[in-house]
C-alpha cells in the first residue's frame, strides 16, 4: 500500500478558560513541557510520520503562537489560520479545506493534548479499513472524567457518540484527540461554525458510513486544567531525555538552582531560579519564575516571572502574577503581586 500524502490541522484557538489565570497570558498550546511547548511535542510527531505541512487555527492570543514557532517546528512548515470567531472543530477546516486538499488524508489534532501519537498506525488502519473518519480513543483514560467516551461495536466500528446510539456497543473508550479523515470528506464542509461530532460524525454513522475506531495506550494527557498541566508535566519528566535529569526533575540548562536546593520530581524551565534552602516536590516552576530562599513548594505551578518570596510555604496551588482587569474568583486569594488558585 503506497504512503499516503499527509497534511495536518491543528486545534489552536481555545481560550483556556479552566486554565485561567494562567491561560490569560499564555494559550494552551504554548504551555511548557519540559523545554518546549505542548505543541511542538505534536508537530515534531507528525514530522517523524511524514505530514508535509500543518496549519494551525487562532484565536485566543492569536499572536502568540506564530511568534514562537515562525514558519516551520522541526522542519515542518506551517501555516496560520487566524478566525474572527472561534468556528469550532468543524468550522475550523472550511477556511483551510483547499491546503488540506492538497494532500491525499487530513489529519485533525488538538494542540492541547501532549502524547506519544501513533499517527503512522493511525494512517495504516484508516487506509486498510476504507473508512470515511478514523479516531483514536485511549484505552486507559478514565472515562468519567471525559463525557463518558465513545461507543465502539464489532470490529472498531464508532456506533455510540455524545449519547446517541448507531448500534450495539461492545466497549467505551475516551477520545484523545486525533482524527483522520478521507479527502472526500472536506467537500462535505460549510462556512461558519460548527461541531465535527454534530455536523459531520453523526451524519455520517446515520447514513450507514464507516466510522472507524484506533486504540491507543501509550502517554497522552489532556491539558485542560492546571492540575491535568502538572501530571503531565511531571509525567514528561520521566523522560528518557537527553537533558538533566536528576531525583526525577527535568531541569533545563538555563535554569539556577542552588547547590544547597532539595529539587524532587519536578520540573524547572528555562531562565527559572531556586535560591538556597529550598525545598521543590512535585512542582513545575515556569519560564523565568523564581522561589526565594528557604521556601517550600509541593504540588504546585509557578508561572511565568512569579517571585516567591523567601521562606514561603506553598502547597497544592497555581501562582501568577496579578493580570490588570482579571478579578480573582472566590477560591481565589491574592496576597501582594501574586494570585493563588487551588489545584
Amino acid at each position: 500500500m503506497a504512503r499516503p500524502r499527509v497534511r495536518a490541522l491543528v486545534l489552536a484557538a481555545g481560550f483556556g478558560t479552566r486554565l485561567r489565570p494562567l491561560s490569560l497570558v499564555l494559550p494552551k498550546p504554548l504551555l511548557p513541557i519540559c523545554g518546549e511547548p505542548v505543541i511542538a511535542h505534536t508537530l515534531r510527531q507528525l514530522r517523524r510520520a511524514g505530514c508535509e505541512a500543518a496549519v494551525i487555527n487562532l484565536h485566543h492570543l492569536p499572536q502568540a503562537i506564530p511568534r514562537q514557532l515562525g514558519t516551520s517546528c522541526y522542519g515542518l512548515p506551517l501555516r496560520y489560520a487566524p478566525e474572527e470567531i472561534i468556528l469550532g472543530t468543524l468550522g475550523a477546516l472550511y477556511p483551510v479545506r483547499d491546503f488540506l486538499a492538497g494532500a491525499d488524508l487530513a489529519l485533525l489534532v488538538n494542540g492541547d493534548a501532549l502524547a506519544r501519537w501513533p499517527w503512522r498506525r493511525l494512517i495504516r488502519a484508516h487506509q486498510r479499513s476504507g473508512a470515511r473518519a478514523t479516531l483514536l480513543l485511549h484505552r486507559r483514560a478514565a472515562l468519567s472524567d471525559f463525557g463518558g467516551g465513545v461507543g465502539v461495536g464489532r470490529g472498531g466500528r464508532v456506533v455510540e457518540l455524545r449519547g446517541e446510539a448507531f448500534g450495539d456497543v461492545a466497549r467505551r473508550h475516551v477520545f484523545a484527540g486525533a482524527h483522520v479523515l478521507s479527502r472526500q470528506l472536506l467537500e462535505r464542509l460549510e462556512p461558519g461554525p460548527a461541531d465535527v461530532v454534530e455536523r459531520l460524525y453523526k451524519p455520517l454513522l446515520r447514513d450507514g458510513e464507516l466510522v472507524r475506531a484506533v486504540y491507543g495506550g501509550r502517554r497522552w494527557h489532556d491539558l485542560g486544567t492546571p492540575a491535568r498541566y502538572l501530571a503531565a508535566a511531571l509525567d514528561w519528566a520521566r523522560g528518557p531525555w537527553p537533558r538533566r535529569l536528576w531525583r526525577g526533575a527535568w531541569i533545563s540548562p538555563l535554569a539556577r538552582v542552588d547547590a544547597s536546593a532539595q529539587v524532587e520530581r519536578a520540573v524547572v524551565e528555562a531562565g527559572a531560579e531556586i535560591a538556597a534552602g529550598c525545598r521543590l516536590r512535585r512542582s513545575l516552576v515556569m519560564d523565568g519564575a523564581t522561589v526565594g530562599r528557604d521556601s517550600r513548594v509541593s504540588g504546585c505551578i509557578l508561572g511565568p516571572g512569579v517571585e516567591l518570596p523567601p521562606a514561603s510555604r506553598v502547597e497544592g496551588r497555581l501562582v501568577t502574577t496579578t493580570i490588570a482587569g482579571y478579578s480573582p474568583a472566590d477560591h481565589e486569594s491574592v496576597i501582594g503581586s501574586l494570585v493563588y488558585t487551588p489545584l
